[in-house]
């Protein structure tokens, strides 16, 4: 795919043993925890956004490649 895919991911500031955020509602039998998601996102391609606030900034980044 030539198009840049972006992710935020919650609950990665969640205490552990804490669910929060989506991170923590969808569960499959890989990729439970919010650190296991971006792992598998990365690996997928995926740009990952730390803070919801940087979302902007990455955007236009991402499309100043393209």
């Amino acid at each position: 795919m030539q198009k840049p895919v972006l992710a935020y991911i919650a609950g990665l500031t969640a205490p552990r043993g804490r669910t929060m955020g989506h991170a923590g509602a969808i569960v499959t039998s890989a990729g439970e925890s919010a650190e296991e998601k971006v792992e598998i996102l990365r690996e997928a391609g995926v740009g990952i956004i730390p803070r919801p606030s940087e979302f902007g900034s990455a955007v236009r980044a991402a499309l100043g490649k393209i």
